[in-house]
């Protein structure tokens, strides 16, 4: 089979015939870096003859990742299966289930995900009698976070220690970790640094991989934080077949410990690596690419590029001036309101914004409008309460030496189990060194541990979907959930329902199999793979979310000094310089047409203010913006029509009937905004609360 280079680009087919040493392709945003990279992929197989078990392709998501390997697969069939096509985590996971031993844990160690590790230090913290108001728990476990990806260890972190908090935070790492290495536990971090120090601590096992991995691609370089570097140079140091493709000018996750320098260094790292820049782009206008390019060349730390588009000119961007937060969103959704009316489709348009408490007016002013909208980056399927219960009874099936999904478990359903009996347990077990599980030895809990011992038997001969049905019913969960006979306790029992949709789909995926390799994946999901509302709807996110996803037209709200740079950022050149690089990406987005909107003046987080335009609205070529729309061209619609003349008082319970959804249950009440629960398949919906098609019961 041979690969079609015509459909390439000149630079494209530069980037992808090189593949003897160091190759770094700046890749900018919608210049088909995917299609290089695949194609790439392919051509080292058919082409060059090089076996797809020493290929290494990684990038930082699940979704990404599937995808890559879909269109190798389109390219060359199942061969693609036997590359390593994977997250960084992914990737980590995989070395360390290959070598757990020689790390000193068990084969059944658990991933503890960042909600379960912001318990542990809560409940250190306690242990401990250090009050959370002064010493955040968030706050320390994010420093843990931020310590193991710069692979500082708790031993290295006493050198930091200027101060109260900091000899806080040296305590509780210390018992963080000890903590995981007693439940035979890693966190998402641990992925990235264990195989760094399973390699520097056994040679023969890192050169066991270079050999194995001789061809090394890794999309999104500029996203990569020290310990992904870090791996990534042990990786390549025999063979320098490393092929790196990213962006300096979309750098956008310093918070996150991401270092842009990382592929501004790359020929410093490899001096004989060829550099080829991608510019030309195939999703924008010209005038919206002329804008990014505007913008974006104010930045000092960055490599030179262009970005061009054979796309045409395509229409000004939008600039608008509103009066207050209020009238900006009013203008971006009767903008909105005439493109759908012109046929557009809602899935097709974009609402972005700077942090997310922006987003409760523009939610008002669409529920008002009546006009379909989604949250990206919202409530994640895997955070509700059901799904993390389930999901702890599967851990604790797994690894019963799990304390964390014990203690979430052990009383739910409600099985008479309380506190006092829980203080006892887990004194017992830290006084003899052991688990809790394997500290019950008596009473109502016995009951329980039998019941977890039980479900291990049987999971032993079931699928992974019946094992989901056992566990519901053993464990009582949808017996409760029955029995509430609420419109809250349907939902859950639909996302249980659904949960098993998820098990049958991986069983179809993988063919089968162990509960094992279905906890590790879903270990690894993260925001940007949960699957989406596909429905034709508004799409509303951070400009952070929209990273990596395309929209016809695109708003961006909240273009102000302080809101958009952010306050936070004005004091240092190098985070305005993050901010920058945020703006180009919000730009980038952009298909067909850009508004660009901010307000006069601004209520946010309880405070007024008065901000002037944001500084990128000034760095664009005033010739690329239409800044003549007047208050008077935006066609008010009297909204007062669809509500009520009197506040009606809502309280959490109120039962409900509205006109389109139906009879439902009040679960949520804010200021202007009441959540209700309804029948599948609605599900929980925001409305205004003196909205004309809504009646309490």
């Amino acid at each position: 089979m041979n690969i079609d280079l015509d459909n390439l680009n000149e630079q494209q087919k530069k980037a992808v015939l090189y593949n003897e040493g160091p190759l770094l392709i700046l890749a900018g945003a919608g210049s088909g870096k995917t299609k290089v990279l695949t194609t790439k992929i392919a051509y080292l197989i058919e082409e060059l003859n090089i076996s797809p078990f020493e290929i290494l392709a990684i990038t930082f998501t699940n979704k990404a990742a599937l995808e890559m390997r879909e269109r190798v697969d389109k390219m060359i069939g199942n061969v693609s299966k036997n590359i390593q096509i994977s997250t960084f985590h992914s990737f980590g996971l995989k070395i360390l289930r290959e070598n757990y031993e020689k790390l000193d844990y068990s084969n059944n160690f658990v991933i503890m995900d960042s909600d379960d590790a912001l318990t542990i230090v809560k409940k250190i913290l306690k242990s401990l009698n250090y009050d959370p108001k002064i010493y955040n728990p968030k706050a320390i476990r994010n420093k843990i976070s931020n310590c193991k990806n710069e692979l500082i260890s708790p031993s290295d972190y006493e050198k930091y220690i200027a101060g109260d908090y900091e000899k806080v935070v040296s305590e509780v790492y210390y018992k963080y970790e000890d903590k995981l290495k007693k439940n035979n536990a890693v966190d998402f971090d641990d992925l990235l640094i264990l195989p760094i120090r399973l390699f520097r601590k056994y040679p023969d096992v890192l050169q066991k991989y270079q050999e194995r991995y001789k061809y090394i691609l890794i999309d999104e370089y500029q996203d990569t934080n020290e310990a992904q570097y870090i791996l990534s140079k042990m990786i390549s140091a025999k063979y320098k077949n490393i092929c790196v493709v990213g962006d300096a000018d979309q750098a956008i996750y310093g918070f996150r410990g991401a270092n842009y320098k990382n592929i501004l260094n790359f020929e410093k790292d490899y001096p004989s690596a060829l550099s080829i820049k991608l510019e030309q782009n195939y999703r924008s206008t010209k005038t919206i690419l002329d804008a990014a390019n505007c913008v974006i060349k104010n930045n000092e730390k960055r490599k030179d590029k262009n970005l061009w588009s054979t796309k045409g000119v395509g229409d000004k961007i939008t600039y608008y001036r509103a009066y207050d937060e209020k009238d900006e969103s009013h203008f971006a959704a009767m903008e909105i309101k005439k493109l759908l009316d012109d046929g557009k489709d809602a899935s097709d348009i974009a609402i972005l914004y700077r942090t997310n408490a922006q987003s409760r007016v523009i939610e008002e002013e669409l529920l008002k409008d009546n006009i379909p909208y989604r949250i990206v980056g919202g409530f994640s399927f895997y955070q509700r309460k059901e799904i993390k219960d389930l999901l702890a009874y599967l851990k604790l099936i797994y690894n019963p030496k799990d304390d964390i999904s014990l203690l979430r478990v052990i009383n739910t359903p409600k099985r008479g189990i309380g506190l006092k009996t829980i203080e006892h347990l887990t004194e017992k077990a830290d006084a003899k060194g052991i688990s809790l599980f394997e500290a019950i030895d008596s009473s109502k809990e016995l009951k329980f541990k039998n019941l977890i011992i039980s479900l291990q038997k049987i999971s032993e001969s079931v699928t992974l979907t019946e094992l989901i049905d056992k566990v519901l019913d053993a464990t009582e969960m949808k017996k409760e959930l029955e029995s509430e006979k609420s419109i809250e306790s349907e939902i859950r029992l639909e996302n249980l329902e659904e949960f098993k949709s998820i098990t049958k789909a991986f069983e179809e995926r993988m063919g089968l199999v162990s509960l094992e390799d279905f906890l590790y994946e879903v270990s690894l999901v993260n925001d940007k793979d949960e699957y989406k509302d596909s429905r034709n709807k508004v799409s509303l996110m951070t400009i952070h979310s929209v990273k990596g996803l395309e929209y016809d037209i695109v708003f961006v709200l909240g273009l102000e000094e302080g809101i958009f740079p952010h306050l936070n950022s004005l004091m240092s050149a190098s985070e305005t310089e993050e901010e920058r690089r945020l703006c180009y990406v919000a730009i980038t987005r952009a298909k067909e047409k850009l508004y660009l909107i901010n307000a006069r003046r601004r209520t946010l987080f309880g405070k007024d203010g008065v901000n002037p335009p944001s500084r990128f609205i000034s760095e664009i070529d005033e010739n690329l913006i239409d800044s003549n729309v007047r208050k008077e061209e935006v066609k008010h619609v009297n909204k007062e029509e669809v509500l009520r003349e009197e506040d009606i008082d809502y309280k959490v319970g109120d039962y409900v009937v509205h006109e389109h959804f139906g009879a439902g249950k009040v679960v949520e009440v804010t200021n202007s905004l009441v959540s209700v629960a309804f029948k599948h398949p609605y599900g929980i919906k925001k409305l205004m609360k003196n909205h004309k098609s809504l009646t309490k019961v």
